[in-house]
């Protein structure tokens, strides 16, 4: 798969892990880990470029002791995702376009 592609797919994914409710790394890791497998190391590279990008927030806060930090989904990260959905409808239509000559 293209690198590009699918750096810009796991950021959708990580937007959505976090769109309906703050979460931190490892319970991302953690709920993502049925679509997806990734590593702790690409998704603070993703998270810090998201925040970079304005598209979550981040807050730290104490968990047991430690400092933790949790995520928050901004109206630029939820515009993102529906883009996406629009972008990915396209796609889908493309996939339709190119696949048609297997089915006949």
């Amino acid at each position: 798969m293209d690198i590009q592609l699918k750096r810009g797919l796991l950021d959708i994914c990580v937007l959505r892990a976090i769109k309906n409710e703050d979460s931190y790394g490892y319970k991302i890791i953690k709920d993502m880990k049925p679509y997806i497998e990734m590593s702790e190391s690409t998704l603070y590279t993703i998270l810090k470029r998201l925040e970079l990008a304005k598209m979550l927030t981040v807050r730290t806060s104490e968990h047991d002791g430690r400092l933790r930090k949790y995520y928050h989904i901004t109206k630029l990260g939820l515009d993102r995702i529906e883009e996406f959905k629009n972008e990915w409808r396209e796609v889908m239509t493309i996939y339709q376009f190119v696949i048609k000559e297997d089915e006949e």
